[in-house]
C-alpha cells in the first residue's frame, strides 16, 4: 500500500526516490490532496517495468488522486506526459478521466489493472528534462517493440534493440549477449534478426544506460509509427483505415502506411454522431471556395468514436493550448453537446515550470539494467546517493564548459571516492564541467550513417552518440577502485552534464528561435567565476581565434568527410575530379586539426586550467600563429588549387545532370547550411581571418611586449600569401556569386561567363500600367535584369526583361512620377521607371548603376544576351504577364522565410521579403567578418538566458547548442534587422547586451566582454547596414 504520507516501497525505489516531492499535475511546491474520508479502495497499477503496486483512495476521490499518489509514488515531475488506462466492463481500452470520481468509472476495482503509460508523444524527445521521463519513454518504446505496435524496418529495430540491451546488460559481450536475447523477447521475430542486433550492440561500448535511452528515443521518434494508437474506421467507400493522433493533427492510416494527415491549423471542429467521426476543415482560401469541407469516417460504434474524440480533444490541448482550459458554467436548464475536456498542465506550462523552478534532482534505478545498480555501493556511498542522481541527464550540451576544457580537464582516482571537478568557465558563464569520453580514441558515430530514418527537419537537435556530439556527452563514473564507466564494484558517484554540483536541475536546450525554454543561471556565481579569468584584450583575441577555428574545421569537415563520401559514390563525378577535390582539401584539413590542438593546449594554459603556466609564461599566441602561419606557407600549392576545384565541379554538373542532381541534393542536407561552393572557398576566406586577427593583435601590443615580435612576423607571413592568392580570390568570389544566383534564376543561359562581374541584386518597386509591382533587381557589370519570384518548388525568380547597360543613362524622377524615391533608366531598347523604399537605397543603386554604366562603356568586349528569347519577346512576356503575376505570383510573397525550403533563405529569397539590396562590397565584407562563439540568448518576454553556440556568416547568424554540432539548430537572416543596445526602459540590468529588431521580432544577446561585445555588434553592423560603393572600379583595398 502506498499513501501521501508512506514510504515507498521496494519497487517505488526502483523508480522513485526516498521523499516524495515532485508532483506533475500539482501546483509547484504542493503534496498530494489529502485522502477524503470514507472507504478506503484498494487498486493495482502495473508500472512501465511490469512491476505492479497497491494504492488506496477512497471511493469518492477523482481519478486526479490516483494519478497524483503515482506521479508521486514514482517522484515524477514531468507526469503529465503519461496516464492511466484499463480495459472497461465492454472489454474497451479507456483512459482514466482524472475529473470523475474513480469508482464511477471503474466498476470492478478488485478485478482492474490500471496500466501506467506515456500518453502523449512529443516531436523532440530532447523536451524531456528529467532523466527519469526520458527512461519511462524508452521502457514505453521497449513495450511497443515487444507487442508489434511500434512497426519499423529490420534495421531500425535491430538498432534500438541494441540500444535496450546496452542499457540493460552493459558494453558487448557475445555469450552474455546472445544468452540475454535467448531469454529476453524485444520483438515479435527477434530471431530472424539476432546477428544485426548483435552487430550493433558491438558498436556501443562505453555507452551509458542514460545515452542509450537518449539513443533509442532518437530513432523512435523518427519512425512513422511512432506513439501512435490505431483506431479502425472506414471511409464513405468502405474502404478499411485507421485513424489515429499526434502533436500535429488528426492522421489516417491504410495499414501501417499513413495516407493522410490533417493539421491542427487546418481543423475547425471535431464531432461525432452515433457511428460517425465528423472532421470539419477550414475553407481553403486559395481555392476562394465558400463552403467548408466535412470529412466522415465510420467507426465500430459510438463508444469506439467518443474514446477516439477525447484523445483527439486531450491532444489538441496539451499541444497547442498555452494552458489548461477553464471549466464551462454549468447550464440552468439543460445541457447540449460534452462538457468533457483536458485535465492537467499542457506541454509548455510544464517546460515553463522545469525552466523556472530549481528541481533537486533524485536517484532512480533501473530495474532491467544491470549495471550501476544500488547492490554495487558500499555504505559510504549510500550516504551521498540522496544528493547525488546515479544517472545524469544528457539533455546539456558538453560544449557548455570553458574552451579547451575537453584538453586540460583529467579525472583521477587515488583508491578513495572522487567526484569529477568542475571546473571553473573562461567566458563568465555559469558553466558545469562535464568529464570527457572514457575511450577518447573510440572513433565518432554518426547517427545518420545507420539509414534507420530520413533527415529530421532543421530545428531538430544534433545527432547524440558521439564525442562530437552535445546531446549525447556521456558522464564518467570515478569509483574507489578508479574504474570508469561503473565497471568496477566500488562506490559510485556521478556530477552530470545536467546537474550543478548544488544539486541544481538545468533545464533542456529546445529550439533556439521558436521558444524561450533555456537556462536560468545564477548571477552571483556568473559574477564571480567572471573574476577568475584573463581579462587582457589579447586574451579574448586569441579565443576569437580559437572560436572561429572550430568553426573553419567544421566547414572543412563539408568538404573533406560529407561531400566526399557523396561524391566518391557517385559514377556521375569522374574519378579526376574526385581525387583534385582528395588531394587538395584534406592536407589543408589535416594540417588545421593540429592547428586547432595547440591554439586549444594554449588557452587552456592561458587559463591556468593546467601545471604547464608555472613552466613559463604561456599568456601569448603569436609563437603559435607564427609556427603555423610557415608551415600553413607549404600548403600554398593546395590552396592555388582550391580555384580549379570550383571550376571543374561546375564543369561536371554543366555537362552532367545526374552531377547537378548529386550536388543539389547534398545542398539539402543539413550539415550543408550554405551554398555548397561557399565551403569551397573557405580556406582562401581562412587567410584574411588570420591577417586581421594579427593586425588586432598588433595594434594592441606596445612594441615592448614578449608577443608583438612574434606576432608582426607572423602578420608579415600572412599578408604575403594573401597578396599572392589575392588574384584568385576575387575571381572566385564573383564566378561563386555568379554560379549561385544562376541557381535562383530561370529563364537564363550563360550568367557565369567570362568578363562578367556581380554588383548588387535587391528589391525595386517597377511602374507598369497596373501600378507599383515588387521586382527583385539583378546589376551586373554589362546588364540589369529585372525579375519576380516564381511559383516553382524551389521558388526561383522568373526574368521578365534585360536592360543592355551600353548606352544607359539614369535621371531622378520623382517629381516627373509623383512616386517618392523614383529614377527613370533609358536603354537602348526601352525605359523603365523603378522606386527603391528609401532615399538610402535609392542612393545605393543609383550610385552602383552610374558606376556599372562606365564599366561597361569602357569594356571593348561583346555583350552577350543573358536571356533565352529575344528582347521583344521579353518585353511581350513581361507586359502580358504582369496581370497574371501580380494576381498569383506576388500573393506567394507574403508567406514567410520559414515556411520556405532549403533555397527559400538564400540571400536573394531574404532581400526579396525584406524589401533591401545586398551588393558585392557587402558580400566581400561578410566574408571577411565571420564571427564564432557562445552568446546568452534572450526574448522579450522571457526570463532566463539561454546559452547558445552562434556563428555569424553569410548575412545571418547560425545557431548550434554546442561547437561539436555538426549542423545548425536555426538561423536567423539578419537583412534588415537592425543591431542597438538596449535602453533603460527594457530593464535589461547586464553589461554587454545588445538588441536585434525587425518590425516585432527582438532578440538580446549577452556577450562575456567588452571586446566580444564590440566584435559582435562590428559584424552584425556590417550585415545589417550595406556597405557603400567607395572605389567603383576595384575591391583590392578589401584585401
Amino acid at each position: 500500500m502506498v499513501e501521501p504520507g508512506d514510504k515507498p516501497s521496494t519497487a517505488g525505489q526502483r523508480l522513485g526516490a526516498p521523499e516524495s516531492f515532485g508532483v506533475s499535475t500539482l501546483e509547484p511546491g504542493l503534496r498530494p490532496p489529502a485522502q477524503q474520508p470514507g472507504k478506503q479502495v484498494s487498486l493495482r497499477v502495473q508500472m512501465l517495468d511490469d512491476t505492479q503496486e497497491v494504492f488506496q483512495i477512497s471511493q469518492r476521490s477523482p481519478g486526479k488522486l490516483l494519478f497524483d499518489l503515482v506521479c508521486a509514488h514514482l517522484n515524477l515531475v514531468e507526469g503529465d506526459y503519461f496516464g492511466l488506462e484499463y480495459l472497461d466492463q465492454r472489454k474497451m481500452t479507456v483512459w482514466l478521466d482524472l475529473l470523475k470520481p474513480t469508482l464511477k468509472q471503474i466498476r470492478r476495482p478488485k478485478n482492474t489493472i490500471l496500466r501506467f503509460v506515456v500518453k502523449f508523444f512529443p516531436p523532440d524527445h530532447t523536451q524531456l528534462t528529467e532523466e527519469l521521463t526520458q527512461y519511462l519513454f524508452a521502457l514505453q518504446i521497449k513495450r511497443d517493440l515487444a507487442c508489434g505496435h511500434l512497426i519499423c524496418n529490420d534495421t531500425s529495430a535491430a538498432l534500438m534493440v541494441s540500444h535496450i540491451i546496452q542499457s540493460e546488460i552493459g558494453d558487448f559481450d557475445e555469450t552474455q549477449s546472445w544468452q540475454h536475447l535467448l531469454h529476453n523477447k524485444y520483438l515479435p521475430d527477434q530471431d530472424a534478426i539476432r546477428d544485426k542486433i548483435t552487430d550493433c550492440h558491438r558498436k556501443h561500448v562505453g555507452q551509458t544506460p542514460a545515452e542509450s535511452d537518449y539513443q533509442l528515443l532518437e530513432i523512435a521518434r523518427r519512425l512513422e509509427m511512432y506513439g501512435v494508437r490505431l483506431h479502425p474506421a472506414k471511409d464513405r467507400e468502405g474502404t478499411k483505415l485507421s485513424l489515429s493522433v499526434a502533436h500535429t493533427g488528426v492522421l489516417v492510416f491504410q495499414g501501417y502506411t499513413k495516407i493522410n494527415a490533417f493539421n491542427w491549423s487546418k481543423i475547425r471542429k471535431l464531432s461525432f454522431k452515433r457511428k460517425r467521426f465528423l472532421i470539419k476543415l477550414r475553407a481553403d482560401p486559395a481555392q476562394n471556395a465558400p463552403h467548408h469541407d466535412t470529412l466522415e469516417f465510420a467507426m465500430a460504434s459510438r463508444d469506439c468514436c467518443k474514446i477516439f474524440w477525447k484523445i483527439c480533444v486531450e491532444y489538441h490541448a496539451f499541444f497547442r493550448l498555452f494552458e489548461e482550459p477553464k471549466p464551462k458554467p454549468k447550464p440552468i436548464l439543460f445541457t447540449r453537446g460534452s462538457s468533457f475536456r483536458f485535465s492537467g498542465r499542457t506541454q509548455k506550462q510544464i517546460i515553463d515550470y522545469v525552466k523556472d523552478s530549481e528541481i533537486k534532482k533524485v536517484p532512480f534505478e533501473r530495474k532491467h539494467s544491470k549495471i550501476l545498480s544500488s547492490g554495487s555501493m558500499t555504505p559510504q556511498s549510500s550516504s551521498f546517493r540522496s544528493q547525488v542522481p546515479k544517472e545524469s541527464a544528457t539533455s546539456v550540451p558538453l560544449v557548455d564548459q570553458p574552451d579547451s576544457a575537453r584538453l586540460a580537464h583529467q579525472v583521477e582516482s587515488n583508491g578513495s571516492e572522487e567526484l569529477a571537478a568542475a571546473t571553473s568557465p573562461t567566458n563568465g558563464f555559469h558553466d558545469i564541467q562535464v568529464a570527457p569520453r572514457s575511450d577518447p580514441t573510440q572513433p565518432r558515430q554518426n547517427h545518420h550513417g545507420t539509414g534507420s530514418a530520413p533527415d529530421q527537419q532543421l530545428l531538430n537537435p544534433g545527432s547524440p552518440g558521439s564525442e562530437d556530439s552535445p546531446l549525447g556527452s556521456p558522464c564518467v563514473v570515478v569509483n574507489g577502485n578508479g574504474s570508469v564507466n561503473g565497471q568496477g564494484m566500488g562506490g559510485t558517484s556521478v556530477l552530470g552534464p545536467c546537474q550543478s554540483p548544488e544539486g541544481r536541475q538545468l533545464s533542456p536546450l529546445t529550439s533556439p528561435l521558436l521558444t524561450d525554454a533555456g537556462y536560468v543561471r545564477n548571477e552571483d556565481e556568473e559574477e564571480a567565476r567572471r573574476k577568475k579569468f584573463p581579462t587582457d584584450k589579447a586574451y579574448f583575441i586569441a579565443k576569437e581565434l580559437l572560436t572561429t577555428e572550430r568553426t573553419y574545421l567544421k566547414d572543412l569537415q563539408v568538404i573533406t568527410e560529407s561531400f566526399q563520401g557523396v561524391a566518391g559514390k557517385d559514377e556521375a563525378f569522374p574519378d579526376s575530379v574526385t581525387s583534385l577535390i582528395s588531394t587538395s582539401y584534406d592536407p589543408v584539413y589535416k594540417f588545421h586539426q593540429g592547428f586547432l590542438k595547440e591554439v586549444e593546449q594554449r588557452l587552456a594554459q592561458w587559463e591556468g586550467r593546467s601545471n604547464a603556466h608555472i613552466k613559463g609564461d604561456y599568456q601569448r599566441i603569436g609563437d603559435v600563429l607564427l609556427k603555423n602561419i610557415q608551415g600553413l606557407r607549404q600548403l600554398t600549392i593546395h590552396l592555388q588549387k582550391h580555384s580549379e576545384c570550383l571550376v571543374e565541379l561546375e564543369r561536371v554538373c554543366r555537362s552532367s545532370r545526374k552531377a547537378e542532381a548529386v550536388c543539389r541534393e547534398f545542398e539539402q542536407q543539413r550539415v550543408c547550411y550554405l551554398p555548397l561552393n561557399i565551403f569551397l572557398l573557405r580556406p582562401l576566406h581562412r587567410l584574411l581571418h588570420y591577417k586581421l586577427i594579427l593586425e588586432r593583435l598588433c595594434k594592441h601590443y606596445p612594441p615592448t611586449h614578449d608577443d608583438f615580435r612574434d606576432s608582426r612576423a607572423a602578420l608579415a607571413d600572412i599578408s604575403e600569401m594573401v597578396l599572392q592568392l589575392q588574384g584568385t580570390m576575387m575571381k572566385m568570389e564573383n564566378f561563386q556569386k555568379l554560379l549561385e544566383l544562376k541557381k535562383d534564376l530561370t529563364g537564363i543561359d550563360n550568367l557565369a561567363s567570362p568578363g562578367r562581374e556581380f554588383i548588387r541584386l535587391g528589391c525595386l518597386s517597377k511602374l507598369s500600367g497596373k501600378g507599383l509591382q515588387q521586382r527583385m533587381f539583378f546589376l551586373f557589370s554589362d546588364s540589369l535584369l529585372y525579375t519576380s519570384r516564381g511559383m516553382t518548388p524551389s521558388n526561383q525568380f522568373k526574368i521578365h526583361g534585360q536592360l543592355p547597360l551600353y548606352g544607359m543613362t539614369i535621371r531622378e524622377s520623382e517629381e516627373e512620377w509623383g512616386v517618392p524615391h523614383s529614377f527613370t533608366l533609358f536603354g537602348q531598347r526601352q525605359s523603365v521607371v523603378v522606386a527603391a523604399s528609401c532615399a538610402s537605397e535609392m542612393e545605393r543603386w543609383v550610385e552602383d548603376i552610374r558606376m556599372a554604366i562606365d564599366l561597361a562603356e569602357q569594356s571593348s568586349s561583346p555583350q552577350s544576351d543573358l536571356l533565352s528569347t529575344s528582347p521583344t519577346d521579353n518585353k511581350l512576356s513581361e507586359d502580358g504577364g504582369a496581370e497574371q503575376e501580380s494576381e498569383e505570383e506576388l500573393c506567394g510573397s507574403r508567406s514567410s522565410l520559414e515556411r520556405q525550403g532549403h533555397r527559400g533563405n538564400t540571400t536573394v529569397h531574404v532581400c526579396w521579403h525584406r524589401n533591401t539590396s545586398v551588393s558585392m562590397v557587402d558580400f566581400s565584407v561578410a566574408v571577411e567578418n565571420q564571427l564564432s562563439g557562445n552568446l546568452l540568448r534572450k526574448f522579450k518576454n522571457s526570463n532566463g538566458w539561454q546559452k547558445l553556440w552562434v556563428v555569424f556568416t553569410n548575412f545571418s547568424l547560425f545557431f548550434y547548442k554546442s561547437h561539436q554540432d555538426d549542423y545548425p539548430l536555426a538561423s536567423l537572416p539578419l537583412l534588415g534587422y537592425s543591431v542597438t543596445v538596449p535602453s533603460e526602459s527594457e530593464n535589461i540590468h547586464k553589461d554587454y547586451v545588445f538588441k536585434l529588431h525587425f518590425k516585432s521580432h527582438v532578440y538580446y544577446f549577452r556577450s562575456e566582454s567588452e571586446y566580444t561585445f564590440e566584435r559582435w555588434m562590428e559584424v552584425i553592423r556590417s550585415a545589417t547596414c550595406s556597405a557603400s560603393r567607395s572605389l567603383p572600379s576595384t575591391r583590392k583595398d578589401l584585401y
